[in-house]
C-alpha cells in the first residue's frame, strides 16, 4: 500500500502579534516533501491575499528555502507560519523547527559545497529583512518579504 501526505491547507491561527495582522500557522511533515507542500499552501493564501505574480514567486521562493533549510539542518516539528499585517506591503514568512540537528540531513550531507549552500544569499536577494530567533524547545527563522498593497 503507498502512502501519500495531502498538505491540509486548513489553518491554524497564528501566535497573537502586536500588530493586527491576518495570519495562520500549518504543522509540516519533516521530510524532504515540506518544500513542496509549504509551496502549495502558500500559493493558496497568497492567492487569497491577493498578492501579484511577481511578489508571489519572491515569497514562494523564500519559503521554499526555508522550509528546506528546516529540513536539512534542523530537528522535528516543522510549522510554516504565513501572515500580514493590515495595510502593510510585507508577507512575514516564519518557518519554525525543533532547533539544530545533530548531523545533517541525507541531501545535504551526500552534496559538495558547491552542490548547495546559496539558500541564505537567495533569502538576502528576495527579502525586506530576514532572520532567527530562539524560543525554548525550538529556533524560529523568519523573513519579511515586500509586496504591493
Amino acid at each position: 500500500m503507498i502512502c501519500t501526505y495531502a498538505p491540509d491547507i486548513s489553518p491554524r491561527p497564528a501566535v497573537a502579534r502586536r500588530t493586527r495582522s491576518s495570519g495562520h500557522a500549518w504543522p509540516l511533515p519533516h521530510r524532504p516533501e515540506a518544500a513542496g507542500d509549504a509551496r502549495k499552501i502558500t500559493q493558496a493564501v497568497l492567492a487569497q491575499w491577493r498578492v501579484a505574480d511577481e511578489a508571489a514567486d519572491s515569497v514562494l521562493l523564500t519559503v521554499s528555502e526555508l522550509v528546506t533549510n528546516a529540513v536539512e539542518h534542523a530537528e522535528p516539528p516543522l510549522d510554516l507560519r504565513l501572515s500580514r499585517a493590515q495595510g502593510a506591503r510585507r508577507v512575514r514568512i516564519e518557518v519554525r523547527d525543533g532547533g539544530p540537528a545533530a548531523v545533517e540531513g541525507d541531501w545535504a550531507a551526500g552534496c559538495t559545497r558547491g552542490e548547495h549552500g546559496r539558500g541564505l544569499q537567495i533569502i538576502d536577494q528576495l527579502t525586506v529583512a530576514h532572520g532567527d530567533r530562539a524560543e525554548p524547545g525550538h529556533a524560529i527563522h523568519w523573513a519579511d518579504v515586500a509586496i504591493a498593497p
